[in-house]
Parts: structure tokens; sequence; C-alpha cells
């Protein structure tokens, strides 16, 4: 009896013993692969466990994970004793924080659990530091009075352009573009449109925004601006034609007269080349001004002024306006400054285009001998005539006394223009555009030189001394016939300002 008493009393304390030493003896993960920190090939990777006793495998994969940015990652186990191996089912990707996790249920085969779950991490992010937003613009409850500013957001590292677009938001929405600068640390924000005058904004992206390593920002941004504290209407402080040599003279406003020929505001002695200029109170944007300008019974303008905001906006013309012509400019409400404001008057200006430097030149009379090859010093011999542009169908006796029936006689003919001031009658016009029609074949006329001075009679017409002469020289024929002469010059005679006729003259004569 003692003797049986005793083994039973050797086998208890061996069971607490043996009890004792696996209770102290903890079950744990003694060593991992690939061990943490960075890895530059994540194609490769496979992660490794090796545990301190026999693993209940089946346990251990049911709490076994491999998260990657917290994305749970398929793979397939295989085993190597007390080692588990986890094989990706697809290669780990680059720019991603991994973590290891084996939760405390899992236990040895002799039902020995962890004390604690297992965790580790690894990385296949080669810069772990988180994106951090430096400065943006505009500021955080910050009033802007331009209302085409863009937005700025300034990172200490660069940022993809496709992340910007996911994770930033405007609130009104707001379309437009993302541009990177400073190698892709500055984000620009550039609007499709402008932003709404008197606006409040709030820009807001998420943790979720990430850097090129794929790093999340780590926090929620937002902030909030507003558009338009400039409330002052934009005005005209005044309007002025600017002449070639750079003269500013004061265009006089139209106070609601119907037309301009009754407007006691007309504004006289507009020059052909004369431009256009309006000064505001401020800078406006010179597309408005184009927009809201008219000119009505004259030719079509254009703007001289660069795209932008400018307090003076510069137009000229695309034709010149005709002489004596009346044109009025409208300027209509609606002008906007930098800051959306509006004008809201209207202005009204009466032009008469009648510049002593833009008439065109005017055929205005014609001098000629009836006795073209008389020697003499004597004006009187040569029996000169002259005939206005009022000489309608008068008489002109070209007889064959002086100018033989058939025969070339040499003769000369004087021609006056009225001009503008201080113009020459270009010499190649008068030949270009002068010629002599009749009806009945009662003269022809071939003509040879035309002069500007050394004239065979050196005074001028009574009465026609302040209108430019040219005389042209050459070969007239008589005919027996009688009918109409017709002295012509044809639309398009130049001065040397640059001033063209328009119209065609004539001055019928009966022989």
């Amino acid at each position: 009896m003692k003797h049986r008493i005793c083994i039973l009393l050797i086998f208890s304390l061996i069971c607490f013993n043996t009890c004792d030493i696996l209770r102290f003896s903890k079950f744990e993960v003694i060593s991992w692969t690939p061990g943490g920190g960075y890895h530059s090939e994540p194609g490769k990777i496979v992660v490794s466990l090796l545990f301190s006793h026999d693993p209940d495998k089946a346990g251990i994969e049911r709490n076994f994970s491999l998260t990657g940015n917290g994305n749970n990652i398929r793979g397939r186990f295989s085993w190597e004793g007390k080692k588990l191996i986890f094989s990706p089912l697809s290669p780990l990707d680059i720019n991603t924080d991994y973590t290891v996790n084996i939760s405390a249920n899992a236990s040895s085969t002799d039902g020995l659990s962890m004390d604690e779950a297992f965790s580790a991490e690894f990385t296949t992010r080669k810069d772990n530091s988180r994106p951090v937003l430096i400065s943006f613009y505009p500021a955080m409850y910050e009033v802007i009075d331009d209302p085409r500013i863009n937005v700025k957001l300034h990172f200490s590292v660069p940022v993809p352009v496709r992340s910007l677009y996911e994770n930033v938001s405007f609130s009104p929405s707001m379309a437009g573009l993302w541009l990177m600068e400073d190698e892709g640390k500055l984000a620009v924000f550039c609007p499709s449109e402008p932003w709404i005058h008197n606006n409040r904004y709030e820009i807001r992206f998420s943790s979720s925004l990430t850097d090129t390593n794929g790093m999340n920002i780590g926090n929620d941004f937002y902030s909030i601006f507003s558009i338009g504290s400039e409330r002052e209407m934009p005005y005209l402080l005044e309007a002025g034609r600017i002449t070639k040599d750079g003269y500013f003279i004061q265009l006089i406003s139209d106070k609601g007269y119907g037309s301009a020929i009754h407007s006691p505001a007309e504004n006289a002695d507009w020059e052909k080349d004369d431009k256009i200029s309006f000064v505001f109170s401020k800078p406006v944007d010179t597309n408005s001004v184009k927009n809201y300008l008219s000119v009505d019974d004259g030719p079509g303008i254009f703007l001289i002024t660069p795209p932008g905001f400018h307090t003076e906006i510069i137009f000229g013309f695309e034709n010149y306006p005709a002489y004596e012509s009346r044109f009025t400019l409208r300027l209509k409400p609606g002008i906007k400054d930098k800051a959306g404001n509006e004008s809201r008057d209207e202005y009204i200006y009466r032009v008469f285009a009648n510049g002593k430097y833009s008439k065109p030149p005017v055929f205005s009379g014609i001098r000629m001998p009836m006795a073209p090859n008389i020697e003499t010093e004597e004006e009187e011999e040569y029996e000169l005539k002259f005939f206005g542009a009022d000489s309608l169908y008068e008489f002109i006796p070209i007889t064959d006394k002086n100018y033989p029936s058939g025969e070339f006689v040499s003769t000369w003919m004087e021609l006056y223009f009225s001009v503008a001031q201080g113009a020459l009658i270009d010499p190649f016009s008068v030949m270009e555009h002068f010629r002599i029609e009749t009806s009945n074949n009662v003269i022809s006329f071939s003509l040879r030189e035309v002069k500007t001075k050394n004239f065979t009679i050196a005074d001028p017409h009574p009465g026609f001394e302040d209108f430019q002469r040219i005389e042209i020289t050459g070969n007239l024929i008589n005919s027996t016939n009688f009918g109409i002469i017709y002295f012509l010059i044809a639309a398009g005679l130049k001065d040397n300002l640059g001033n063209r006729s328009e119209n065609s003259f004539r001055i019928p004569l009966i022989k």
C-alpha cells in the first residue's frame, strides 16, 4: 500500500513540474522575415514566421494577416517545421507600408496561447516621412479683389497631379486646371473662369492626399477665402483723340441730342489717322471696353491696348473715316474692373471728321491756251481760258486757227486742285487718273509730261493762288467735228499725306 502511494506522489510531482515548465516557456514568434525597415525589391518578398513551439498550423493561419496601407493581402501558406511561410499571390507594391499580424488567439499544438499579439512592420516606401503643407494662398479668411487669382498649395515634397484632382475640392464648385511648379512641390490651381465677385469659397482636401511616394498627408485640410473687398465702380474720367504726333485732345460728351449734326457738343477737326482714348478711374478689362463700345455711322474699330486691365484704353479705326462724315462713339454701361464691379453710365461723343490734314484732293479747275504756239512773253497772247468745276457745258474755242484739224499740236494745260493743308499732289497719281474723253471724236490728247514747277505761265489763275497747280504737256489733235469734251480725274487721286479721293471729277465743255 505504502509503495502505491509513493508511486502516485512521484507521478503527481512529475506532472506538476512539466505543466509548470510549459507555462513559463512562452509561445511566441522568435524570428521573422523580411524584417523591418525599407525593402527595395517588393516583388521578391515573402513573409516567414518562426515559432518557439510546434504551432497549431490551422489556428495560426486563421489568425494571420498581412496588410498593405490597410488593405488585406491575399497569399498562400506553406510550412517548414515550426516556420510559417506566406507567399503573396501578386508581387507586393512599391511605396506601400506593410503590417504582419498574428492575434493572441494563436496557440501551439499543446494548447499554449500567445501572451500577446504579434505585429511587425516593413515598407517598400523609400521615404517614410509624410508630406507637409508648408503654405497656401489665399490665406485663411483672406479677401481677394482679383477674380482671376490662382490658388497655390506648397508642399514639402512632390505631389502627383492625379492625387490633387481626386482629393482637392472647392465649394461652390470651380472647374480648372492643376499645374505643378517647383519640381512638383508647388500645386497651382488655374480656374477656368473668374471667381464670382462677393462670394465665399471653401477649399478642402482629405488625409488621403498622397505624395509621389504614396505617403498620405495624414490630416484633413480646410480653408476659406472670399472674392471682392473693392466695391467702387469704375467710371470714365475723360475721352480724347490722340493725334499722329501723340497729342491728347479731350472730347466733349454729348448731352442727349438726337443726332450729331444738331449737337452743340460736336467734336470737329477729327483727322483720318486719329486714335480714340478712354481714361478710367481705375484699371478696367480692355475686352469689356471693346464689347461695350460702338461706332454709329462710322468705320469699325480695333483694340490697340494689349489685353488685361488698364486705366487708358486706346482704339484705332480699321478704315479711315470718310472726310466730312459724322459718326458717334457710344460707350455703354458694363465696363468691368478687376473686382468685377461694372460701370453704370453711358457716354456719347459726336464726331465730325473734317480735319484739315485729311481732306482728299479735289479737281477744281482747268486752264489751257487757245493759241499755244505763239512766241510771246505776254500772257494774254496765249488766249488762256479757265474753266472751273462749275463751268458745266461752257464753250471752249478750240479752232482750226491754232489747232489745225488732223495735226499734232504741242500744247499744255493747267489742272487746279483743292488739297489738305500742307499736302502735295502725287504727279504719278495725276498721270494715272487724268484723261480726256469726247463725244463724236472731237479731239484726242496724248499726255507726255506732268510738271509741278517751272510752269509755262508764271502766275496761277487769279483767285486760285491757294490751290495746287499741276501742268501737263502733250499733243492734241483737233477735228472738224463738234461735240462734248470731258476733262476727267478718276477716283483714287492721292497726295503725299495719304489722302485719297473716293470720287471721280469731270468738267464737261462743248466744242
